[in-house]
């Protein structure tokens, strides 16, 4: 039987048993190395990661913001322990909010551009607060980027999942987490640096720049050719289908693909289907899954990251120790990039619980058994307040709450972070998909709201050791809650998923 001129490119052909003549074969070979290699995919993958890059950038900007306009000498700009934890907390606001716009967005205006327009409230944003003169353009300004990151963490990676080749999916696929640490790694170093010789107004101004850049790269880039097939335009989704892969391949096969799977998934999911436990049990387990990850107190850290240093008075300057603590990040992300797919999801889960629990129990402990670090100064002070001053360093021991730290957000990058996101996409129903990935969001962000907000009345009431035992035992939920609950994906279909689902039995995991 002659092969067919359009032969899947999906799978690259084995070369130890070939169906094809050798000379089709290496054509397909060929075909599909150039596929892979063409510079347009990564080119437009990193445009739309950019985004990303000022997600992390703006999460952390209070981290090294705090400490200065607690003490600034102009009284409108000066942060008491309320103004300080409002700063810290409303980007999550914004965050919960743009992720649920980001539900209408990309149904209407598509991927690329509802990353583009997130570039509007995010340069304001960072606008107001570079000029501010008041604390409510420092708040605005928090909530704006806030609501600029939660688009761009809801449309980003449907963008690139949408764009990318099958056999780089998996790569590009953790750009966006590694982009974000990224960027809060660059921000706690500019937090250094750009305070040394200039004024922390420049934090800001540095912020807009890859807003600016994601905005201009996007202009050249395509939409998504399954957002285009779905308005309708498919002359215009295989133009863009042709640009990702490269004239000289066959992606008109992919194209045909694409279509189809478009075509069946166009029907929405109905209110009498929500009540299924095909339907809800995975959308259950997923919110569940947000909820104790934020519980585990992850945002709380990362934004009074170097307050929390001035306040268990570290060996090293806070600042040195924040960026410490975001290479650690950034390479515990690149190995659970590396590691989910060998290692499986629940073992991944299992190890994070346990290092953050053991992390944040440490943690508590030593502020508890610790002596303050200043003289005459009540362990119950405001953080804030602490952290107008240098730390003054007693011993080695004092490096326990920066090597607690790292071990806490090593742990959390190489399971609860990255996981939650790949189960989310891999458990839930493709039909339920969009509203309970919005659900999700939402309860991720009010969650982290809760916690930012009311992190710094806490310590000034009851003590720093307080909300890190209180974070240990919800990471010993985490662990309780993924033996119980949490089914193993690794090496199982999509059709295996749901029907572990849809009847309960075990042997479809297998």
């Amino acid at each position: 039987m002659e092969p067919s001129a359009r032969e899947p490119l999906l799978r690259k052909p084995s070369s130890t048993y070939r169906t094809l003549p050798r000379s089709a074969a290496g054509r397909l070979d060929k075909e599909y190395l150039d596929s892979l290699r063409n510079e347009r995919l990564y080119l437009a993958a990193f445009a739309a990661v950019l985004g990303n890059f000022n997600f992390g950038f703006a999460l952390v900007y209070p981290s090294p913001v705090i400490p200065v306009l607690e003490a600034y000498p102009i009284p409108a700009l000066t942060l008491d322990p309320h103004k300080a934890s409002w700063f810290g907390s409303v980007f999550t606001l914004g965050a919960a909010a743009g992720g649920l716009s980001a539900m209408v967005l990309n149904d209407r205006l598509g991927r690329k551009l509802s990353i583009m327009f997130s570039a509007v409230p995010s340069a304001v944003g960072y606008a107001l607060m570079g000029s501010a003169q008041r604390v409510w353009m420092l708040l605005l300004g928090r909530v704006l980027t806030g609501f600029a990151g939660g688009v761009t963490s809801a449309s980003i990676p449907v963008y690139i999942s949408e764009i990318s080749h099958p056999g780089v999916r998996g790569l590009l696929g953790a750009c966006p987490q590694l982009m974000a640490v990224l960027g809060s790694l660059v921000l706690y170093a500019l937090g250094k640096y750009l305070r040394l010789v200039l004024d922390w107004r420049w934090l800001a101004v540095a912020g807009e720049v890859p807003v600016l850049a994601m905005i201009l790269l996007l202009c050249f880039m395509p939409n998504s050719p399954r957002f285009l097939l779905s308005q309708g335009k498919e002359d215009e989704a295989l133009r863009s289908l042709c640009w990702l892969r490269g004239k000289d391949t066959d992606y008109a096969q992919e194209y045909e693909q694409i279509k189809d799977s478009v075509r069946k998934q166009s029907r929405r999911i109905s209110c009498v289907e929500i009540k299924d436990p095909f339907i809800y049990k995975p959308i259950l387990i997923a919110m569940l899954m947000r909820f104790l990850q934020q519980l585990s107190g992850v945002t709380c850290i990362l934004v009074y990251l170097q307050s929390i240093f001035k306040k268990t008075s570290v060996i090293l300057k806070p600042e040195y120790d924040a960026a410490l603590v975001g290479l650690v990040r950034l390479f515990s992300v690149a190995i659970a990039a590396v590691s989910m797919d060998k290692a499986g999801r629940k073992i991944l889960l299992f190890v994070s619980a346990g290092i953050m629990l053991a992390s944040n129990l440490t943690m508590g402990l030593y502020v508890h058994f610790t002596p303050p670090p200043l003289n005459g100064t009540t362990a119950n002070e405001t953080l804030v307040s602490w952290a107008s001053h240098e730390a003054q360093p007693m011993n080695y021991v004092t490096l326990i709450p920066l090597l607690a730290t790292m071990f806490f957000i090593m742990g959390y990058a190489m399971g609860w972070g990255p996981i939650t996101w790949l189960l989310m996409s891999e458990i839930l129903p493709l039909k339920a998909r969009g509203v309970a990935s919005g659900l999700c969001v939402v309860v991720s962000w009010l969650t982290a709201f809760m916690l930012t907000r009311f992190f710094l009345p806490v310590v000034e009431n009851f003590g720093l050791e307080v909300p890190f035992l209180f974070f240990a035992v919800i990471c010993a939920g985490n662990f309780l809650f993924t033996g119980c609950c949490v089914p193993e994906t690794k090496g199982r279909s999509l059709e295996q998923i749901e029907s572990y689902f849809r009847t309960g039995r075990r042997s479809f995991m297998r």
